[in-house]
């Protein structure tokens, strides 16, 4: 962009945020992007440019057209792959015909959960049955998979590769061995009906977890009714209610909502011996051994020795958590002192909020929408040399008005991609934050240009409102940042394959980027560089800030014992077959690894439906928290805006997606190999105090 373009573009987005008899605060572009409700348009004279930019999605119809152009287009790479000679041919017909599809499946994988039309997204559910069936045939094709073994098991040809096509051409491999292509017809048969099986069981299961469970409204005292939806002479308890101050309440949503029902029992006991039966089919010792290969722990053993030894060094951590609880439990009611599971969070929160006073509402008014947005543009830029570009969608590009779309710019590489901001709450939207991959980045050689990456971004905030904009709590803030780890990650990759392209890499290793991003929404020289608030201008305080990040330390290590919980829990379910119920081996990890007793009659994990897309990685998240632990602390506590060390991490860690181990990956950027006990001590580290906060509360 030439210097006049750039002054035209500053000039266009410039906009004020204006407040009676208030203080002037001026935003960039994109702070105005995001703090300004966006005009009306009228889009009835404008051609229609289709859903991101593709003519052929400006109607319902046009998935049907897409995912016939996309099996045309299947077929003839299919020829072509079976072909070719092996070589690096090969690897990149077998790219090319997966981007041909993940194009179309993720597109429609995120247009029939996001869109508010009811067409649309049965188009888009449409075209995901039809692209995974084809999908499922692929991976069981013997004649495809044949031109990728004879690739691999060429010992001079396999010599020639570089390592990037070597690693893709095994990940494609894998793909086919865990879907039994290696097995003779009558088990390669089996192991395709236990897919289709497991196919429903998990989407059976997945949508059972969140159904509510009911009760009369007679057993339940008549003045907490209120506080349940009703239906007729049910009420009906949808969620723990965990941070209700009344213990009755609590107790109750807990007992009803975690009620076992039989039927999604059955259905979670089937779907873990078919996991088990399929892994076993395909050369695996158990389900948790296939989905661990290729990962940082690499086994199911290191995850669990992962989590016993950050048990036993949080253990007397842990014990004053409880300790802490109970004597607060005592104040709070004198009659029953003794802390239950669902006082747990309830508890914790009350602790931190009377040591440190982190009422939300007193950090909203700093931490407008479009100032978080400023501070993201401006990290990046300190970071990486990029900046977010906010841009006009075309009539019909997006399928919400509210939505916002930024180009991701490099000062001198030019446009890396776009992110397109989902960020306003609306009725029938998935209360989520989540990242969406819509178009993977790679090198085409067809066309000799890099595909940019295109991705969304799904939060769930309020909109701004005619006297404010859009105010985050500190949580929603760091979920932003969080969000916009993965985004990057997605930006800065430039991977020659799609198949690996930005956070398509090991699940432990995926959210080491959103994590890292927490730790700089957390850092005071990163927030004082847009947190000032909307109406006067003025910074947050640093000792707000302070007090919030050691307010995160208060019952952190029983925090932290649940989630090692909920991970051990994960692997036994996933590991050899055990001849007892999924709640007796539930009742006894809460024993091993908690410390709070399991009630009778409940069965929370109905309710975990984590097993699901993290099934045998819950873990993921304590290990992958332990890596961005030790590359802050490393790398980025000096000097959070050090563009050095911005080069390095992404060259390191963000450029590779999935084409380099993970492990390598770390090493590269720690410069040393980290062990397991390297990864708890990150983890019980995080929880020392930091003195300093203490000296400047008692200051102010």
């Amino acid at each position: 962009m030439s210097a006049s373009q750039r002054l035209l573009h500053l000039v266009k987005y410039r906009s004020l945020w204006t407040h009676a008899r208030r203080k002037v605060t001026t935003w960039s572009p994109v702070g105005a992007a995001f703090n300004v409700k966006p005009r009306r348009r009228l889009e009835l004279l404008e051609k229609n440019v289709g859903l991101f930019g593709l003519p052929e999605l400006s109607c319902p119809a046009g998935f049907q057209a897409a995912t016939e152009t996309a099996l045309r287009n299947t077929e003839r790479l299919l020829h072509k792959a079976c072909s070719c000679p092996p070589g690096v041919e090969t690897v990149e017909c077998f790219d090319q015909l997966s981007d041909g599809l993940c194009k179309v499946a993720d597109l429609a994988d995120f247009i029939k959960v996001a869109h508010p039309d009811p067409a649309y997204r049965e188009a888009a559910e449409k075209t995901c049955v039809e692209i995974g069936t084809v999908v499922e045939k692929l991976n069981t094709n013997v004649e495809l998979c044949k031109s990728l073994k004879n690739l691999l098991d060429n010992p001079k040809v396999a010599a020639e590769l570089d390592p990037d096509t070597k690693r893709v051409a095994e990940l494609f491999m894998f793909d086919f061995e865990i879907s039994g292509i290696h097995l003779d017809n009558k088990l390669r048969k089996e192991a395709v009906a236990l897919h289709v099986k497991l196919l429903d069981l998990n989407n059976e299961f997945l949508i059972g977890s969140h159904v509510p469970n009911r009760i009369a409204k007679s057993a339940i005292p008549e003045h907490l009714q209120v506080h349940f939806a009703s239906e007729g002479s049910f009420i009906q308890i949808g969620g723990l209610h965990a941070d209700s101050p009344d213990d009755l309440l609590r107790e109750i949503a807990y007992r009803i909502y975690l009620y076992p029902n039989a039927d999604l029992m059955e259905c979670l006991e089937e779907l873990l011996k078919c996991r088990y039966k399929l892994a076993k089919l395909v050369g695996y010792d158990s389900y948790g051994h296939r989905a661990l290969k290729g990962t940082m722990a690499k086994n199911p053993e290191t995850v669990m020795s992962f989590l016993r030894l950050l048990t036993d060094k949080l253990s007397h951590r842990t014990a004053k958590d409880f300790r802490m609880m109970r004597d607060m439990k005592k104040r709070l009611n004198p009659r029953n002192a003794e802390v239950m599971p669902w006082d747990h969070p309830f508890l914790s929160g009350v602790l931190r909020a009377e040591r440190y006073n982190i009422e939300p509402s007193l950090y909203s008014p700093y931490l407008s929408l479009g100032g978080c947005m400023e501070g993201l543009n401006n990290l990046f830029s300190r970071l990486y040399g990029v900046s977010l570009m906010s841009e006009q969608p075309g009539a019909g590009e997006v399928w919400s008005e509210d939505v916002r779309k930024l180009a991701v710019v490099h000062e001198t590489e030019g446009l890396l991609g776009h992110i397109y901001c989902d960020f306003f709450h609306r009725r029938d939207k998935p209360h989520q934050d989540c990242h969406y991959t819509i178009q993977g980045g790679r090198w085409c050689q067809e066309t000799e240009q890099y595909q940019l990456p295109v991705v969304v971004l799904m939060l769930s905030l309020p909109h701004p409102t005619k006297s404010a904009p859009t105010l985050l709590t500190p949580g929603m803030m760091e979920n932003l940042f969080h969000e916009m780890g993965h985004a990057m990650h997605s930006m800065l990759g430039r991977t020659r394959y799609q198949h690996v392209t930005g956070t398509r890499c090991a699940t432990d290793f995926a959210e080491v980027p959103s994590i890292l991003m927490e730790y700089f929404a957390t850092d005071y020289r990163v927030i004082s560089q847009f947190a000032r608030h909307y109406e006067t201008g003025q910074p947050l305080p640093e000792s707000m800030v302070a007090r919030l990040c050691e307010s995160k330390k208060v019952c952190g290590a029983a925090d932290t014992q649940l989630q090692v919980f909920y991970a051990a829990l994960d692997q036994i379910y996933h590991g050899k077959p055990q001849n007892r119920s999924t709640t007796e081996i539930l009742k006894e990890m809460q024993e091993k690894f908690y410390g709070l007793p399991y009630i009778p009659n409940t069965a929370w994990q109905l309710r975990f439906s984590h097993l699901i897309g993290y099934g045998a990685k819950y873990y993921s998240y304590l290990m992958s928290r332990a890596v961005a632990s030790m590359v802050w602390k490393q790398c980025f506590v000096q000097d959070p805006l050090n563009r050095d060390m911005g080069e390095r991490y992404r060259r390191e860690m963000l450029a590779h997606g999935g084409a380099k181990e993970p492990m390598l990956m770390v090493e590269g950027m720690l410069q040393r190999r980290p062990s397991i006990e390297d990864f708890v001590d990150a983890l019980v580290s995080e929880l020392d105090p930091n003195f300093e906060t203490f000296l400047m509360d008692s200051e102010s």
